[in-house]
């Protein structure tokens, strides 16, 4: 029987040509109209059945309603980045790259769709495809769930290609799969504080809010120092901070927006109400009133113990033994955990690092370049888990 890479070897010419033409056309989040279209075009072309969810996501099905069910998610979307990488297949939308990988992400995925419909005989059970858009924005995944996309599904499988994390590469043929949390979570906090404006030669007749803003400021890490274990990680990050209009005018309103990365649920309630509690504390102190809003971007991300070590396995059967990396944990988000809500599932990170092709820079990079050859690892890695999950070795 022919091996899965072997059978992605076959193919990889194909897989390369549609990532290049991906890459070509980068559409920005909630907008991979064109991309949208291209996909349908060769999944028409495979006989693979297929529907519309959210704004410009797809799911697409092989053997729909036989056995067991896995879903295999890739995303879509690219970046607002000015392209700087050295490639021939240059964006021609000026402004937009793909800078993330998505591209790749996408042609592996079809590329493992074209495998998988042509052994559908073979398979005992369904692989649904996600072909999700919105990544970037943590919108792509919740579309897909409410159109429907988990209904049934017993495990979700998804990738990223990635370069290197601290002092670890993850070179061409090398893959990371490692059980439990492995990205953070995050939301966005959004806190205004009111107070009464005034003029700037006569303070006590206001109440200004920049300084009881700037003390909320330096005070918030103290949440984490001191209602957190100290064993969860966990940031906070004021990445915007804007009040007053002028120098002589007692500034009414300031705003701040928090960026906060966790990985644990419990710390992420502590933090909420840590930052609620200290706002109105600090907002009691100063005689203004603070208005916090908390906006849930991504969950964190974890790796279903049982599902994962069986991803291991698969990826030694398609990298070879000895070339699984274990990553640390990372605060970088993403959107595959709300699959991950409504099943088992497991994430994993393909090594494209290469010196010899500048594939060296992390994703959001304006050089960020893909070693191609890593193409074929991917689909067929997303092949063999499937296989091998369908066919019982999870249980």
């Amino acid at each position: 029987m022919t091996s899965t890479i072997e059978k992605a070897k076959n193919i990889e010419s194909y897989i390369i040509d549609f990532r290049r033409e991906l890459h070509r056309n980068p559409e920005l989040s909630g907008q991979e109209v064109e991309t949208q279209k291209k996909i349908m075009r060769e999944l028409d072309k495979l006989g693979i059945p297929y529907r519309k969810a959210g704004n410009t996501s797809l799911i697409a099905t092989i053997n729909e309603g036989k056995g067991k069910v896995v879903a295999l998610r890739a995303d879509t979307d690219a970046l607002p980045v000015l392209e700087q990488a050295d490639v021939d297949f240059k964006s021609e939308i000026k402004g937009n790259a793909h800078a993330c990988g998505h591209d790749a992400h996408t042609a592996m995925l079809l590329g493992a769709a074209r495998i998988l419909s042509e052994m559908k005989e073979e398979l005992p059970g369904e692989v649904r495809l996600f072909f999700q858009e919105g990544e970037e924005t943590f919108t792509g995944a919740k579309l897909i769930v409410e159109a429907g996309g988990m209904e049934g599904v017993d495990a979700a499988f998804g990738m990223h290609v990635f370069t290197f994390f601290k002092d670890k590469k993850l070179p061409i043929g090398t893959f990371d799969m490692t059980p439990g949390y492995r990205m953070a979570g995050c939301d966005t906090i959004y806190v205004k504080f009111e107070g009464v404006s005034g003029h700037g030669s006569a303070p006590h007749l206001a109440k200004d809010t920049i300084h009881p803003a700037a003390m909320f400021v330096t005070d918030i890490q103290s949440i984490i120092a001191k209602n957190v274990d100290p064993q969860q990680a966990c940031v906070l990050n004021v990445g915007r901070f804007h009040g007053g209009t002028k120098a002589n005018v007692v500034s009414k309103y300031t705003e701040l927006d928090i960026s906060m990365r966790y990985f644990d649920q419990e710390a992420r309630e502590a933090l909420h109400a840590g930052i609620r509690r200290h706002a109105k504390a600090i907002a009691e102190m100063y005689e203004v009133q603070v208005d916090v809003n908390i906006e849930e971007s991504a969950l964190s991300l974890f790796n279903d113990e049982k599902l994962a070590l069986m991803a291991q396995k698969s990826g030694d059967k398609v990298f070879g033994e000895g070339k699984r990396i274990e990553f640390d944990r990372n605060m970088g988000s993403e959107d595959m955990p709300f699959y991950l809500q409504k099943s088992p599932g497991c994430y994993a990170f393909l090594g494209i690092y290469n010196e010899e092709k500048e594939s060296v820079y992390f994703p959001h990079h304006e050089r960020f370049k893909v070693d191609e050859d890593a193409l074929k690892y991917g689909a067929a890695y997303h092949v063999q888990f499937a296989l091998d999950f369908l066919n019982g070795e999870a249980d």
